[in-house]
């Protein structure tokens, strides 16, 4: 597709330079390739991205959808100028909600908000988008970068994202069939993933303070490289196991950490029993809760604490679940059970 008319002398003094997003078009376009899947029937520019649905074998199609951002985790992304793994974030926090229900994502949308269009550095955020993609089976069949001067400063952007997933009815995953004794499986995360942030940000000063030297107590990495470390992506992890295996609920562990996400999965009348020491917390948990003296129990109330997702199984089927998992690449283990409780969830 041709610009070459496209162009606005009045537009550009305000601040918008329409040529600066057909250059972003182009560069991203190699990123984008990778992402494409059998059911996409629109090519990227159009006014809305088409996608065919595939429903054999299935006997009642449901579709699923989740949007989320990345939060002020950007604030990282800004100070350490680097922009080609929020993308990760941004598909990881959709996807890993549709995934909760059994669903399989079909494709995604993005959207970036800038103060200045600078087509690399959208273009690099736009690579990230497609890597968390292609990690998760979707397409990005659309998106939208507007150019938003004296809303944003020129440095800084906004990025979020919309997923829509598929699952058939009898496949989905509604925690009716959950019962006490069944097993509580973790499967880790990658570090804060991309929750808990404003809080993260006040504890290290991190607009302030030196986030680029390594640390010892983080492997020699700098606070914020660790910071940045994308969210994992668990879709193809989970449908290969719910392939085999009787999944009866899974939590995405997300902002209200433990205490909030893992109850959303149980229904009323049993509770989750947590062992406190079967959890592998990584090393930026205790670096944040020392720096920033914060309570355990805040903590497992505001962060993932190293596990990302949890899932639960009947305990029949927990060596073949993490027999599964691991076959996919998961380090997966137990850190609990469900019993009979009016207590939502107990860490002990």
């Amino acid at each position: 597709m041709s610009h070459k008319n496209s162009r606005s002398d009045s537009y550009a003094a305000a601040g918008v330079d329409i040529t600066a997003g057909y250059r972003a078009v182009e560069l991203m376009k190699q990123h984008i390739a990778r992402t494409m899947t059998s059911g996409v029937c629109s090519d990227l520019g159009g006014f809305g991205g088409l996608f065919e649905l595939d429903i054999t074998g299935m006997t009642k199609p449901i579709l699923v959808s989740g949007t989320d951002g990345v939060g002020t985790k950007l604030k990282l992304a800004f100070l350490m100028d680097k922009h080609d793994t929020v993308g990760i974030d941004c598909v990881a926090m959709c996807v890993n909600d549709v995934i909760c229900v059994g669903a399989k994502p079909l494709f995604f949308l993005d959207y970036i908000a800038c103060g200045k269009n600078i087509p690399e550095r959208i273009a690099d955020i736009v690579k990230g988008v497609c890597d968390g993609c292609v990690m998760s089976g979707a397409a990005l069949i659309g998106g939208e970068t507007a150019e938003m001067p004296g809303f944003y400063p020129v440095d800084e952007y906004d990025l979020a994202g919309y997923c829509t997933g598929i699952v058939d009815k009898s496949k989905v995953i509604d925690n009716k069939k959950m019962k006490a004794g069944d097993v509580i499986i973790a499967l880790p995360s990658s570090g804060v993933h991309s929750n808990g942030f404003s809080l993260v940000r006040k504890v290290f000063d991190v607009e302030n303070a030196d986030i680029k030297t390594p640390v010892a107590e983080l492997g020699g990495k700098s606070v914020g490289e660790t910071l940045l470390t994308p969210t994992r992506i668990y879709v193809k992890p989970v449908l290969a196991l719910m392939e085999k295996v009787n999944v009866r609920g899974i939590s995405h562990i997300t902002g209200g950490g433990f205490y909030e996400n893992i109850p959303r999965s149980i229904p009323e009348g049993l509770g989750a029993v947590i062992d406190r020491a079967s959890i592998r917390v990584l090393p930026i948990f205790d670096l944040i809760a020392k720096t920033g003296n914060i309570s355990e129990r805040d903590m497992f109330n505001t962060f993932n604490m190293g596990v990302g997702m949890s899932i639960v199984v009947p305990a029949d089927e927990v060596d073949t679940a993490l027999e599964i998992l691991k076959a996919n690449g998961e380090d997966a283990y137990v850190i609990g059970k469900i019993v009979e409780s009016e207590d939502s969830i107990v860490i002990q």
